[in-house]
């Protein structure tokens, strides 16, 4: 697909585990997925479905639920449909090397038109996800920059979801778990994570309890 040519040329296939480009749609045809990205250095990916691709922002503070607050979003190449499905390890010395989380996922609705709304450089919507959920803006401000904006409605907060629900929303491992399980850079990896993060225990991995002591009966 000529949209996802850039995508495919930063690419080699045969040692990364990121999905080829191909053309496909999700079911709804509104997935949005924000993949948390330890590579050269922390950032978080957007990435909203438009015309069978997925519209890529870097957001390198990660999204903030408070309306006061404008993160950078910086434009990067559009990506396929089953990058939303992508969370391990990109080999090191391959583009973007590191540890790639799925950190939320959903789907958006779009207020006002979608085509538009990039030509003018404001792009409004809804996002309907596990974390992040309400009213949203990207505005351009020149370039390739963009900022993101929460809008005020009744899921702004004040509080920095970066930290407070820092896990993936697929698997609930930290970056750090990821790379460990799947053979990355755990140093690097830990280094995206919060310095205290709570382990999460499976239900399988959680000690069997035991029943209560009983005192024996005496005998006479």
């Amino acid at each position: 697909m000529e949209r996802l040519k850039e995508y495919q040329q930063k690419r080699r296939f045969t040692k990364t585990a990121e999905p080829a480009p191909k053309k496909k749609s999700s079911r709804s045809g509104k997935l949005f997925v924000i993949q948390k990205h330890r590579a050269s250095h922390l950032h978080y990916d957007l990435r909203l479905e438009m015309d069978g691709v997925l519209k890529s922002w870097a957001v390198p503070k990660g999204p903030s639920m408070d309306p006061a607050v404008r993160r950078l979003a910086m434009v990067v190449e559009d990506h396929p449909i089953d990058y939303a499905d992508f969370e391990g390890i990109i080999p090191e010395g391959e583009y973007g090397g590191g540890t790639v989380m799925i950190w939320d996922r959903g789907t958006y609705i779009a207020e006002g038109d979608l085509a538009a709304g990039l030509s003018k450089g404001e792009l409004k919507f809804t996002l309907q996800g596990s974390k992040l959920k309400g009213s949203w803006v990207l505005v351009r401000t020149s370039g390739r920059q963009w900022l993101l904006i929460k809008h005020r409605d009744q899921h702004a907060s004040a509080d920095d979801i970066t930290l407070s629900a820092p896990r993936s929303v697929l698997t609930q491992r930290s970056l750090a778990e990821i790379a460990k399980d799947e053979g990355g850079n755990v140093a690097k990896a830990a280094t995206g994570d919060p310095l205290v993060l709570p382990r999460v225990v499976s239900r399988k991995d959680r000690p069997k309890r035991r029943a209560p002591a009983t005192s024996a009966k005496s005998t006479r």
